[in-house]
């Protein structure tokens, strides 16, 4: 099966991360190929998507790791790209919330759209009695992206709010997942608020009168049309790679133990009715994906790891080892055991 980059992040946003280059003198094409990539002029179109690979590869450049003045790079590089963002560096995201009635309707345009800025993570909203959690969760491998990248992404709503609640307005609490690294005192001046490190997630934390407060005036019209096109966008961007292969790349990050089509239809933005239907044509099912992702799990852990069965088949989706003994001889014809004693990679 051909390899494939599920993972793209719009051109407009690579722009935003390259401005903040530090010989970018201001100027995106100042800083052409940086990190390997094309220059910013091979961005023809607003649409134009790049491989996270090669975002990556920027931002190392945009932060200066390796660097020997530098050492570790620029801690607060994420702080600065995020605070610099503008509505065009989100695309058509940007414009959606410059059109909305509230930052209450403006996060939900964030977790929808989200994957038109980036394929690189997910945005979600988990509403409470009195505050709104606005969490952000890699989805590539974390040891691929800098904490710097997951602050920018932060920074970058706090920014995006603000064009709707003004520059005064702060939320509660700003929440990051990674140790700080940089001073702190950049992390309050900018963001506003109590910032906190080595959290359970990464996470913005406002208050729900701030998010229902009504904003006057918008233009519900305009946004009707910006919605549409994001729509259209979205739906062009869900079908660029086969569905089966969404979410195969999707079942390899999460837990396997009480995940169901549902959950992945999340993922991919189709209803599990949809899931079922579309991966019936392309030749298979949800459960044979699901089948093919504890396999793919079990071999990796039994040839990287001494952990023992009973332990592994919960990684595995499995209820214990009995089952997980069972499903492994089926897929592979022989046991755990025994393919693990010829697979085992050798210690160094």
């Amino acid at each position: 099966m051909p390899s494939i980059e599920p993972s793209t992040v719009a051109a407009s946003y690579a722009r935003a991360v390259l401005s903040a280059a530090p010989d970018a003198g201001g100027t995106p094409d100042t800083a052409a190929g940086k990190g390997g990539m094309a220059g910013p002029g091979a961005w023809a179109s607003p649409l134009d998507r790049l491989p996270f690979t090669e975002v990556r590869a920027l931002w190392d450049a945009v932060i200066g790791v390796g660097g020997a003045s530098r050492r570790g790079g620029d801690p607060h590089a994420g702080l600065r790209v995020g605070d610099a963002i503008k509505p065009g560096s989100l695309h058509v995201l940007g414009h959606v919330v410059l059109t909305c009635a509230s930052l209450a309707e403006a996060v939900e345009a964030a977790v929808r759209y989200h994957p038109l800025v980036s394929q690189a993570g997910t945005v979600t909203a988990h509403r409470g009695a009195g505050t709104t959690r606005i969490r952000y969760r890699p989805t590539v491998d974390p040891a691929t992206m800098h904490p710097q990248q997951v602050e920018a992404v932060l920074t970058g709503m706090v920014r995006a709010a603000r064009w709707i609640a003004g520059d005064g307005w702060a939320p509660l609490l700003v929440s990051f997942a990674h140790a700080r690294t940089g001073s702190a005192e950049p992390y309050a001046r900018v963001l506003g608020c109590a910032v906190a490190f080595d959290a359970a997630e990464n996470a913005i934390s406002v208050d729900n009168r701030d998010l229902d407060r009504p904003r006057a005036p918008y233009d519900r019209e305009l946004g009707a049309l910006h919605r549409d096109y994001a729509d259209r966008l979205l739906r062009e961007l869900s079908t660029s790679v086969p569905l089966a292969e969404r979410v195969r790349t999707w079942l390899d990050r999460v837990p396997l133990d009480a995940v169901g089509p549902a959950d992945a239809g999340r993922d991919v933005h189709v209803s599990p009715r949809t899931l079922r239907r579309a991966l019936q044509q392309e030749g298979t099912s949800w459960r044979a994906l699901l089948d093919e992702a504890r396999h793919r799990r079990a071999r990796g852990l039994l040839e990287t790891t001494d952990l023992p069965l009973d332990r592994m088949a919960p990684l595995v989706g499995l209820s214990g080892a009995t089952a997980l003994v069972r499903a492994f001889t089926r897929w592979e014809g022989v046991t755990p055991g025994a393919y693990r004693r010829a697979n085992r990679a050798p210690r160094r």
